[in-house]
This record gives structure tokens, sequence and C-alpha cells, in this order.
């Protein structure tokens, strides 16, 4: 049995989130409106640029992986998604996809692609939904070039109890218990993510928070509140939230009186060594 398969909610969560339902695509489009504009400055930052090959893990719609294309210039974009259907819609020179289980071994997983393929490896809210993650990050590890960069993005959490009580605050914990109990999703590793980058053989390691701000109207308050939508049935199981409080959580999202932390979003990166391999 799968890890993931123990919980209720399928594997990735696709009894949750099911990438055929109404909106999904446009639900990860919001998310990625939010972010990507973080994510490309940090890959280029760290050279992403002509002649680079790059391996997109996880790529949802394929926003991060045209930009690299058209925005950054990189040679070729592998595009890697359990389900690839999104990524097929909009063909791109340069873009190419695959659509396979990067947890799987031997076919159907990344293992076929061969060791050292990619200057660039990027995987982004990918790996908090998954079991094994040291495991995964050695497996991407590998696949990197001598010279080249495994940059990792995650969720980290900043609804701790500290954190003032507001309708937002009370459905993101529910939706965090809702997500752990149906998908297996743990966001509670993230910060040791450079740790785990150096136990997989890279170095110059390092990792920086971003957090965009919750804005009514904006594409990361309507990503959250889409999200919760959908999660709805799983969020009202906890036990921690009620109809009445996420409908209140909603509304509080599109109103002038937000005043919240959305989830920071952790990028760790890490480069293989020129003159050997990682482990």
């Amino acid at each position: 049995m799968d890890a993931n398969d123990a919980h209720t909610g399928g594997r990735y969560g696709e009894d949750v989130f099911p990438p055929g339902q109404a909106g999904e695509g446009e639900r990860i489009d919001l998310g990625a409106l939010a972010y990507d504009g973080i994510t490309m400055a940090r890959l280029r930052a760290l050279g992403a640029g002509p002649g680079w090959r790059c391996l997109d893990v996880g790529a949802g719609t394929g926003t991060v992986s045209r930009r690299l294309l058209t925005e950054a210039g990189v040679a070729g974009v592998l595009a890697v998604d359990r389900d690839a259907r999104f990524l097929r819609a909009e063909a791109v020179p340069g873009l190419d996809v695959l659509e396979a289980d990067i947890t799987a071994d031997g076919p159907g997983g990344l293992d076929t692609l061969g060791p050292a393929r990619f200057r660039l490896v990027h995987a982004r809210f990918v790996l908090m939904h998954l079991p094994e993650r040291e495991r995964l990050i050695t497996r991407l590890a590998r696949l990197v070039e001598p010279g080249g960069v495994l940059v990792l993005s995650d969720a980290v959490d900043l609804t701790s109890d500290r954190a003032p009580a507001t309708p937002y605050t009370t459905a993101m914990r529910a939706m965090w218990r809702a997500l752990r109990d149906t998908i297996g999703t743990d966001v509670s590793p993230v910060p040791a993510y450079p740790q785990a980058l150096r136990a997989a053989g890279l170095e110059s390691v390092a990792a920086e928070i971003q957090v965009p701000p919750l804005l009514p109207g904006s594409p990361l308050s309507r990503f959250w509140a889409d999200t919760w939508e959908r999660s709805r049935a799983a969020m009202l199981a906890t036990g921690a939230i009620d109809d009445a409080g996420l409908d209140a959580a909603i509304r509080y999202l599109g109103s002038e009186e937000c005043a919240a932390l959305s989830a920071g979003m952790l990028t760790a990166w890490g480069h293989r060594p020129r003159d050997g391999a990682p482990r």
C-alpha cells in the first residue's frame, strides 16, 4: 500500500482536488499568479538562462516551464506531472512533457531519465504532499548535472498558536489538518530542506522564505477561497470549523478587514559538486 493510500483523499489528493473537476486548472493558475514571479526571480538569480536544460517536477499547468523558456531563454524544459492534461493544452517550442510518478521506481518514474541530465531541477509545492521526502530529494539530486542546481519550494504554515485569531487563521488551521488527514500533506518538515539537500550531497546550500500579501481580490486570496471551497467537506470533517465559520473566512479574505499572513513559501537550493556526484 502506498503511504498516501492510507488516507482517504486518494493518491496525491485526487479525491479532494481532482484534475478533471471544472475549474481546477484555473485554481492552480491563481496560485501560479501569486508565486511565479518569486520563483522566476530566484531561478534567474541562480543563473537559469541560455544553454540550460531544465526539469520542472510537478509542473501543474506549466507556467514556470513556459516562463523559463520565454523569459530566461533556457535551451529546453522537460515538464513532468502525474497528470499532464494541463501541460499538453498549449504547445511551446522547447517544452517537452512527460507523464510520470516521481515516487515510482523503474518504468513510470524518473529513473528512466538517467543521471546528471539537467542543469536545473525544480519542484514547487510537490514534496509537501508526498511521503519519503529524503529519498525523493536524493533521487532528484541525482538528475542534476555537475555544477547544476536543485531548487525545492514548499509551503510553511504561519498560523501558529501565537497568530492572531481571525476567520482566516481558523480556516487555515482546519485546512492543514484536513489535508494531513486526507492527502497526507505535511509542511512541518519543510524548514529542514536545507539539511536534506546537504545530506543528498549538494553544496552551496541556502534558503529563503517569501510571503505574498493577502489583498482583497488578489490571485492569492482567490486561490485560498477556491481551495477551501473544494476541500470544504474535508475541512468540516475535522470538527475545527463549521459551514458558517468557513463562509465567514471566505468573506474575510475579500474584505478590507483582512489582516493576516498567508502561508509562506520556503525555497531551498543546493548545487551538485562539479567534481563529484551527490550521494
